[in-house]
């Protein structure tokens, strides 16, 4: 269930608080300060999460009323750059493991690597 509150956010305070300490500060680099006005960081975010949750194409977003499409993908790539989603991912483990615990002892990983089934001709020669 998505909780929005009147401002139309998606992002709970308790949440956003801890984000924003991690999103890095804009700054201007235009020589006259003149550029647009910044959208809000946390508008943003609500998009950014809109899309990772939805798994929409970014495009999408332009008929929300989020946000546009180009400033919150761009926002993404900025914020990805900047080991934003990491750094909050790290900070949310530390978090439930304070709340509810994680069994560090227990780990699992799995993988596996195969050819592709439709890999195609291959455009090498074979060696001798």
């Amino acid at each position: 269930m998505r909780v929005v509150d009147d401002d139309g956010l998606i992002i709970p305070d308790y949440m956003w608080e801890e984000m924003k300490q991690i999103i890095p500060k804009p700054f201007d680099d235009h020589p006259l300060k003149c550029h647009n006005p910044r959208m809000d960081d946390r508008k943003v975010m609500d998009a950014i999460f809109f899309v990772l949750r939805t798994g929409c194409q970014w495009q999408a977003l332009d008929y929300t009323n989020i946000c546009k499409h180009s400033v919150a993908h761009k926002r993404f790539q900025e914020w990805t750059e900047a080991g934003v989603f990491e750094k909050f991912w790290e900070k949310g483990l530390l978090m439930y493991n304070e709340v509810k615990g994680i069994d560090w002892k227990w780990l699992s990983l799995d993988g596996a690597m195969t050819k592709s089934p439709l890999g195609g001709k291959k455009n090498r020669s074979k060696s001798d």
